[in-house]
């Protein structure tokens, strides 16, 4: 192992819904795909999420079924958890922003804030309901961008520009709950300084030459129009804001997006608690050459490659007021924020109030999770955005996983299990047995390089090139045609055998579970890829119950190398597929399927 630490810090879900394959394409399988790759390098990584559960959108599902945000919280916890586990996403901790140790984590950069004058108190307009007298969250005013003329932007941020809003800004504003006029009356809260970091992350970015471009531009486009941004906001489900006179009531909380944000941290100390070295979390924060990369999709780059970033420079005394660290030292920036762009599907926007969505659960209840996670990371809105089609989602399972690769392991397991019933021993090697194996093994630093670089469809796309060379390898090989030559047959097989162990590492990091299968198949023993474990657990600080998601991922024998076949004589059995075949039939199924529910109603979820 060496001595480098990664935080790989993921976007968390909102918990007022289950999450559809759209959303696991941004933050999901690709820092999945990362921190596998990472650990099978021998880098020690720290994976941690959670479900964010404060803000209105829980609020207003809880209105609307009579029961209690927290009540919601718990059931689409519950819900998420299994379904990233059920993708095989390895976190180290996937906790929730509910817990005590979350509240007292975000309470502490607040305070850390203030201290070093980076918030501060100012009395603004606040919006209401006229109808009901209940204030109305920026997020859930709606209006024209008085920048771009875009109809549709919110009060809190216009998706089309990225230029951050107030409600006030819109024109002829609106509330997305009963479209109603929202009245504006005077509020105080505490604002976050953003202007006096212009410096300070104008200079950090400027270090971030290796992200991606659109990343990177849009983040230094941000700097142009910093202005002070509410910190607190007027609604009863969130985190009280710790000062006297406010942390009793019950109209006043930090911004869901603020304390979303702080989750990392209180993530990565919740499982240090967790672990029985409370201060393990230090290792991956404050370490010099520690790296983090924070995994999203486009729409939340403001808060990640702003927002966030502000909030440790405050809270480490850098920005233009100074100051000093608080009481849990300084905190390092990230690395690199990696930011996918949008997958659409059959050529409209995820929208789960009009149904044109799939729910996660619904997929793995009839495909395999490896072909989502392969989908994903060989198709998916890396860089620009993609569309999902069932047609290529079904070429790519039967081409590339059944035909390509599934087809290599299957009958080149079986033409050694019915000839030898074994690993074979090989005899001396050909120039045509040494060049495959010089290409399988030599592929490891080049895709290792794109997977570092977070390059994962290049990424994907060599590793298949590599099986593709295997295939073609036993096909002009045809060991099937030298029976009368057992000693060359036993050297083709396991050069091949060989090829396929090396090719199964390098596909490890997109497909865990079936490599998990391919390793069982070539002989081996034991874990290969380590799951992800749903473990019941407790609050730390109050003992309320919840479902956390972590791992022993070091129990994993999976490294980013080529390593040897079992010795020869390791018995092997008749191999079953190791990747379903559709129907092409399904393609027709599932439009059908998504133009009945694209007719229906609301559902829970989040669009």
């Amino acid at each position: 192992m060496t001595d480098r630490h990664i935080l790989t810090a993921v976007a968390w879900p909102y918990a007022n819904g289950p999450r559809h394959i759209g959303h696991v394409s941004g933050f999901g399988v690709p820092s999945d795909v990362f921190s596998r790759f990472h650990r099978m390098s021998g880098d020690q990584v720290l994976m941690v999420s959670g479900t964010d559960e404060h803000g209105t959108p829980i609020t207003v599902a809880a209105d609307a079924e009579g029961i209690t945000p927290r009540q919601i919280a718990d059931r689409n916890n519950r819900i998420i958890v299994d379904d990233l586990a059920s993708l095989g996403l390895s976190y180290d901790l996937f906790t929730r922003t509910t817990t005590v140790n979350h509240r007292n984590v975000s309470q502490e950069i607040f305070l850390g804030l203030l201290k070093n004058g980076y918030v501060f108190p100012k009395t603004t307009l606040g919006a209401i309901s006229p109808s009901t007298g209940r204030t109305l969250p920026d997020r859930y005013i709606e209006g024209t961008c008085p920048i771009c003329g875009y109809d549709g932007a919110r009060g809190d941020q216009c998706d089309n520009c990225g230029n951050q809003l107030d409600p006030t800004d819109l024109i002829n504003p609106v509330s997305r709950i009963n479209g109603e006029t929202p009245k504006f009356v005077e509020s105080e809260h505490y604002f976050l300084d953003l202007p006096a970091f212009a410096r300070a992350l104008g200079d950090w970015l400027g270090t971030r030459g290796n992200w991606r471009p659109n990343v990177l531009n849009f983040s230094v486009n941000l700097l142009e129009d910093l202005k002070p941004r509410s910190y607190t906001r007027d609604i009863d489900w969130g985190v009280p804001v710790p000062l006297d006179g406010w942390r009793d009531r019950d109209d006043k909380r930090i911004y869901v997006w603020f304390d979303a944000v702080v989750g990392y941290l209180s993530a990565s100390i919740e499982w240090a608690r967790r672990s029985g070295d409370p201060e393990a979390w230090r290792q991956w924060w404050q370490t010099p050459d520690a790296d983090a990369y924070y995994f999203m999709g486009k729409d939340n780059i403001v808060f990640h490659a702003e927002i966030w970033p502000a909030q440790l420079l405050g809270y480490n005394g850098q920005g233009d007021k100074g100051g000093s660290p608080g009481s849990y030292g300084a905190l390092n920036l990230p690395t690199e924020v990696v930011s996918s762009e949008f997958l659409t599907m059959e050529g409209r926007k995820f929208s789960s109030s009009r149904n044109v969505v799939i729910y996660v659960r619904d997929f793995l209840a009839r495909y395999d999770a490896d072909a989502l996670r392969y989908f994903i990371a060989a198709a998916g809105p890396e860089s620009q955005d993609t569309d999902f089609t069932w047609a290529e989602f079904l070429r790519r399972n039967n081409d590339e996983l059944v035909a390509g690769w599934g087809n290599l392991v299957n009958r080149s397991v079986s033409m050694a299990a019915k000839n030898i019933g074994a690993i074979p021993t090989p005899g001396e090697l050909t120039d045509a047995d040494r060049a495959l194996l010089a290409t399988t093994s030599g592929a490891f630093a080049p895709i290792g390089d794109l997977l570092s670089r977070n390059r994962q469809k290049a990424a994907a796309a060599e590793a298949m090139r590599v099986v593709s060379e295997a295939n073609k390898y036993l096909s002009d090989q045809a060991p099937w045609k030298l029976k009368e030559d057992p000693a060359r047959r036993d050297t083709v097989l396991h050069t091949a055998l060989q090829a396929i162990k090396d090719c199964n590492a390098l596909l490890t990091p997109f497909l865990p579970h079936s490599s998990q299968k391919v390793h069982e198949l070539l002989g081996g023993t034991g874990v290969w890829s380590a799951a992800p474990q749903i473990v019941e657990t407790t609050d730390l600080d109050d003992g309320s119950p919840y479902p956390i998601i972590t791992g022993d991922y070091a129990a994993s024998q999976a490294v980013w190398a080529s390593t040897p076949l079992p010795p020869a004589g390791t018995p092997l059995a008749t191999p079953t597929p190791v990747f379903t075949k559709l129907d092409p039939s399904i393609v027709e199924e599932e439009l059908r399927r998504l133009e009945e529910d694209g007719q229906g109603g609301p559902t829970d979820g989040e669009a």
